[in-house]
C-alpha cells in the first residue's frame, strides 16, 4: 500500500463530503489526513483541535476525490498522506488495517495475530473503536470471528453498506433500509 504516515504538529481543518453513507467531516493538516468524523460520531472518539472549515485545503481536497472514487467503485486502495495519532498499539492495528485488502475481511482475533499479540482481541477491538480514519484504514472490515457485524463509528447500517459495496457481504432484505443518501 502507497499510503504515506507523516507526523505534525499542525493546526487541523475540516471539510464535509457528503457520501452514500452520510455527511462525512475530513479532518487534516498540511501533514496529511487526521481523522474521518461520521455525522453523530462521539467528539470523546478522536478528540482533535479543530480551527475551522477549509473546504479548499489541498490534503482535504485529495482525501475527498479518492473517497468519491471509491464510493463511485473506481478505487480499491488509497494514497493519501495521514497525520493521524495514537499509542504504539493502536497504531500497529491501525497499519494491520491498512493491509486487509478491498473486498476481504479479517476478525479481530486475525489482527490480534497478526500483530503478535493473539491474546489481545479485545484491545484490538478497542484500537478498531478508536481507528480515527474510518474507510481510509478500513475498520469496517473487521468483524466478528463468527462472521458477525459489530460496532463502527459510522453504524452497522453503514458498515454493511461499505462491505456490501466493496463485495464481502451480501444484502440481507431491509437491512439498507436506515443508510441516508445524502
Amino acid at each position: 500500500m502507497a499510503t504515506r504516515h507523516k507526523p505534525s504538529s499542525a493546526t487541523y481543518v475540516f471539510k464535509t463530503l457528503p457520501t452514500p453513507v452520510g455527511r462525512l467531516r475530513l479532518v487534516g493538516s498540511d501533514g496529511g489526513l487526521a481523522a474521518i468524523l461520521w455525522e453523530n460520531d462521539d467528539p470523546k472518539r478522536v478528540p482533535l483541535p479543530i480551527a475551522g472549515e477549509s473546504p479548499e485545503h489541498p490534503v482535504l481536497v485529495e482525501v475527498a476525490r479518492q473517497l468519491d472514487e471509491y464510493f463511485a467503485g473506481e478505487r480499491l486502495t488509497f494514497d493519501l498522506p495521514l497525520d493521524f495519532h495514537g499509542t504504539v498499539f493502536q497504531k500497529d492495528v491501525w497499519t494491520a488495517l491498512l493491509n486487509v485488502p478491498y473486498g476481504q475481511t479479517r476478525s479481530y482475533a486475525q489482527i490480534a495475530e497478526q500483530i503478535g499479540r493473539p491474546t489481545a482481541t479485545r484491545a484490538v477491538g478497542a484500537a478498531n473503536g478508536r481507528n480515527p480514519i474510518s474507510i481510509i484504514a478500513p475498520c469496517h472490515r473487521i468483524i466478528g470471528t463468527n462472521g458477525t457485524l459489530t460496532g463502527f463509528a459510522g453504524g452497522l447500517d453503514a458498515k454493511a453498506w461499505l462491505l456490501r459495496h466493496e463485495g464481502s457481504l451480501a444484502a440481507p432484505p431491509g437491512l439498507e433500509r436506515n443508510v441516508r443518501r445524502v
